[in-house]
């Protein structure tokens, strides 16, 4: 990561009055930023090497985040929407010495057993970043329990400097962060990207307030996850308000993009650009380009990265592969992805999905559940969703978005499901659909912290409890 804080020297001296950091509470220079980077990591370089990140989602974490890589720790970012005892396996399980949080979340740092402090801004600022940073990212997965993937500097360097080529990111952009920036896909495409080619950045406090801060912020890029590419969409939608004129790059990775929803987007004026990765790949692995987007694919594979599908499996090589998961051996240079693919004609990769989902029904037929939940989530009307095995056909599991599918009788549940999934051969439609509301997935732990529907779990508990 040495190569991205110089490019942050860099941009300090040549544009030192230019806007790095656009906040509702305090915008930054980017003499502003390195200043105030350069003070906490003097401080931090006395603190132990594995430092744990507790932070509001403004400009003190990306400060923080910064200044603990220029310090060359080993920075484990604590996410805000994991639960009490996640949090708490993830800082004894990495091992971390100390978190650095904010005054107003130390009651939440104090309960997970390990020393707190808060920032302090040095007196003699460090000039020279150390070379050790690493990354301990945890993904929440489906069982419950984090696992931490570890990242080298030389890992987030190759990512962040594939993904500004791919993306055409320069100086004039300004992308709106809108994710948590605990996640991996926000650090490197929403913090590190625009930071090292000289952006500004523009911090949403809400993820709510995102659309009306796009009108009025006119930004050039943004990255999203499918559920918020909806939100904006049906906003867009409801309101009669346009989307902006200055917008050049939507991504939207972290789960399948329906394509119907892609459509709707781009009719409205969003450009949206699919693309796909995982934590053990630092983050991003494919992305659709400008010019060459191919929908209901995610893309070609970043430069430097090799994919190739073994056995129907995504398997990907390369300088972003993870280094291992924690207290285990480390990665082989080649990561078996765990997810389904093919190639298009042209070199697009096409994301089945997880090769464990695959639903094999009574009649034989093998069904990927991502091929038809982006289907269902074409209507705004659901939320989340899950296709399960059902037997003979599918079972598809709705999360309502509103009052509609809570009060709707069976019949008309079961007609919407047949109306979306029209385009899907018969064997594969599904043949029951029951309604949950999110309250009682969290109720029975069926959501993952990070909102993913837990598909084995929720098969369970559909086939061992009568669903009203």
């Amino acid at each position: 990561m040495r190569r991205i804080l110089d490019r942050l020297v860099f941009h300090a001296n040549t544009g030192p009055t230019r806007l790095a950091i656009i906040s509702k509470t305090e915008n930054l220079t980017y003499r502003a930023l390195l200043d105030n980077v350069r003070r906490i990591a003097a401080w931090a370089d006395t603190l132990p090497q594995t430092v744990a990140l507790l932070a509001p989602h403004d400009e003190r974490w990306i400060i923080w985040y910064l200044a603990l890589i220029w310090a060359g720790r080993t920075v484990v970012p604590l996410p805000s929407f994991f639960s009490p005892e996640q949090l708490e396996h993830i800082v004894q399980d990495s091992r971390a010495d100390i978190i650095v949080c904010s005054v107003e979340l130390l009651e939440m740092a104090e309960r997970l057993g390990i020393a707190v402090t808060t920032p302090v801004h040095a007196g003699v600022p460090m000039v020279t970043p150390r070379e050790q940073a690493q990354l301990i990212i945890y993904t929440s997965g489906t069982s419950g329990h984090p696992k931490g993937v570890l990242l080298t500097s030389s890992q987030v360097t190759a990512s962040v400097e594939a993904m500004s080529e791919v993306v055409a990111a320069s100086s004039e952009d300004r992308t709106l962060s809108v994710l948590p920036p605990e996640l991996l896909l926000q650090q490197i495409a929403g913090i590190l990207v625009p930071l090292s080619v000289g952006a500004v950045i523009i911090l949403c406090p809400q993820p709510n307030a995102f659309p009306m801060m796009a009108e009025q912020n006119y930004p050039t890029a943004t990255v999203l996850v499918p559920e918020l590419l909806a939100g904006w969409v049906a906003w867009l939608e409801r309101s009669g308000h346009t989307a902006p004129p200055s917008l050049r790059f939507v991504a939207v990775g972290g789960a399948p993009v329906p394509v119907k929803l892609a459509e709707k987007a781009w009719a409205l004026g969003l450009p949206v650009y699919e693309g796909y990765g995982l934590s053990e790949c630092c983050s991003v692995v494919a992305v659709n380009r400008h010019g060459e987007r191919r929908p209901g694919t995610v893309g070609k594979p970043l430069p430097g990265v090799a994919v190739s599908i073994e056995e129907g499996e995504i398997v990907v090589s390369g300088p972003t592969v993870m280094q291992g998961y924690l207290g285990s051996f480390p990665a082989p240079k080649r990561h078996r992805t765990g997810d389904a693919g093919h190639f298009d004609a042209d070199g697009n990769l096409i994301v089945e999905g997880r090769i464990d989902d695959i639903i094999v029904t009574s009649t034989g037929r093998n069904i990927h559940p991502e091929w038809l939940e982006p289907m269902l989530l074409s209507d705004s009307r659901i939320s989340r969703c899950a296709v399960v095995n059902g037997g003979t056909h599918p079972h598809a599991v709705l999360v309502p978005a509103g009052e509609w599918l809570l009060q709707a009788e069976q019949g008309e549940v079961d007609a919407l499901v047949d109306q979306l999934c029209a385009d899907a051969p018969a064997y594969a439609r599904p043949g029951k659909s029951t309604v949950l509301a999110e309250s009682l997935l969290k109720q029975h732990a069926l959501i993952t912290a990070n909102g993913r529907l837990r598909r084995r779990a929720i098969a369970s508990f559909i086939a061992e409890t009568p669903c009203p």
